[in-house]
């Protein structure tokens, strides 16, 4: 076997006890062996197949690691091929081994850190340098919710001029920025959900670190009431952060919303910036003179401009069961950007087993998030007969129900409340939920009477709400 030979089977023997690992917490003697004698023949410490041990231990040990931790591939195909594979390995086990049960503050704040130097290291195989890798990702506090436009921004894979592309670890791989802060934000979600959330947020430096996402807001409201002081307003901190990355998501899906349908009882007013030119030459057109090929207007057509005086009434019944805790966040935050148009009238309720009016707080999705209890049951007619009196005008009102609609009273005379709203010309809308990925649950025979009613629970994507308003709107 040649020595090329050779090193690919070291190299094959740690990364399949990296999978092994990464996979199931059991060792695998064998593989286990087999990488102790690759490392120990490299020159390089038993510490780097301890998940246990943190990189910042590893470099502050052995301080000659350290630039080959921050640039695996600064030497090119030119490097040793099994040594760089050792510490790439590091890198992957201790930012995707995340073990289970219990985890302490400690313990999180180790893995900030190893996912950190797991993001350098890809920033700078991506063409940054040592340390000048992108700086999004996990611990920086900058969010899950980016535009990003797909390129590959981080990944272990870098040009070598005039040899094609070096491969990295296995056979080479590319990530981008979006892909490295998601899988980064659901781990980091992991860990957060298996420890003691009270104690990171009692430290405010730990708490900086912690990344805003749908799970730490969830588990953030459901012990908002066993919080204070500091760890309060480290949370209230957290909720903020997260509710301003997504409203501004969401204020560019709802921008150029019109409020109001045109009133063509009101005369246009005859200005320039009203001119309708494409009627105005069109009813024109029997006054050309193909003499001089010229077009002699006698008559001016005008753009209906004005809109209805009265407010668009729009009510927002959401269901805060536990369920339903993505639609709680997202809806809240929309009503408060809907709330901001003109002529729009937002009402907003919330409900479980009981109702309870958020409309004063409309225009602030964190203070309604503050007001809310998630969990508990779902009884749809106290929300209903909570929503039916704020119904004024029914033709110029729009109710958007937000439900999976898994009644606590399995008669569901929701749906006779619905029927009557629906009947007196209400525009009454049902959504499954309300979510980035689109996925909803819905109970089935809901689904099926919506249908016969000619009003079918919409997708749970936010978009499909967000047009279904618009087009109500005006």
């Amino acid at each position: 076997m040649s020595e090329s030979e050779s090193d690919d089977v070291r190299r094959q023997v740690l990364l399949w006890r990296l999978l092994g690992r990464v996979f199931d917490a059991e060792e695998q003697p064998a593989l286990e062996a087999g990488s102790m004698a690759v490392v120990q023949e490299r020159g390089l410490p038993a510490a780097l197949l301890d998940p246990g041990v943190s990189v910042d231990t590893v470099v502050q040990r052995f301080p000659e690691l350290e630039p080959e931790f921050r640039d695996p591939l600064a030497d090119g195909d030119d490097g040793d091929r099994v040594r760089r594979t050792a510490l790439v390995s590091k890198l992957l086990l201790n930012a995707f081994s995340t073990g289970s049960g219990n985890v302490s503050a400690e313990q999180l704040a180790a893995w900030q850190r190893d996912a950190e130097w797991l993001r350098a290291a890809l920033g700078a195989c991506a063409g940054g340098g040592p340390g000048q890798g992108n700086t999004a990702g996990a611990g920086t506090g900058t969010g899950e919710r980016g535009a990003g436009d797909g390129s590959p921004a981080t990944g272990l894979r870098r040009p070598t001029p005039g040899r094609g592309e070096g491969g990295g670890a296995g056979q080479g791989f590319e990530v981008n920025e979006d892909e490295l802060k998601r899988i980064l934000g659901d781990l980091e979600g992991d860990l957060v959900s298996r420890m003691r959330l009270r104690e990171v947020l009692a430290d405010p430096a730990l708490a900086r670190q912690l990344t805003p996402s749908m799970s730490l807001v969830e588990q953030l409201l459901r012990d908002k009431h066993n919080l204070s002081g500091v760890a309060l307003a480290n949370a209230k901190s957290l909720i903020r952060r997260y509710v301003d990355e997504v409203a501004d998501v969401l204020k560019s899906r709802v921008e150029q919303t019109s409020a109001g349908k045109i009133d063509r009882s009101v005369p246009p007013k005859r200005v320039f910036r009203n001119l309708d030119l494409d009627r105005t030459i069109w009813k024109n057109l029997v006054n050309y003179n193909p003499e001089d090929q010229r077009l002699y207007v006698d008559q001016l057509f005008y753009k209906h401009t004005a809109r209805r005086t009265t407010p668009a009434r729009l009510i927002v019944v959401v269901d805060q069961s536990g369920s339903m805790v993505d639609s709680m966040v997202n809806c809240t935050i929309l009503a408060s950007i809907f709330a901001g148009l003109p002529k729009v009238d937002v009402h907003l309720i919330a409900y479980d087993t009981r109702a309870i009016d958020l409309t004063a707080w409309v225009n602030d999705p964190f203070e309604v998030l503050l007001r809310t209890n998630l969990g508990g049951g779902n009884d749809g007619p106290v929300a209903m007969a909570m929503a039916r009196p704020k119904i004024s005008d029914p033709r110029n009102t729009a109710m958007v129900w937000i439900s999976d609609f898994y009644e606590f009273d399995r008669s569901r005379p929701l749906l006779d409340g619905i029927k009557a709203v629906h009947g007196a010309g209400v525009k009454f809308i049902p959504v499954g939920s309300v979510n980035s990925s689109g996925a909803q649950m819905v109970e089935p025979w809901f689904r099926q009477r919506f249908k016969e009613m000619g009003t079918p629970v919409i997708s749970g994507r936010i978009d499909k709400l967000v047009f279904e308003l618009k087009n109500f709107l005006g």
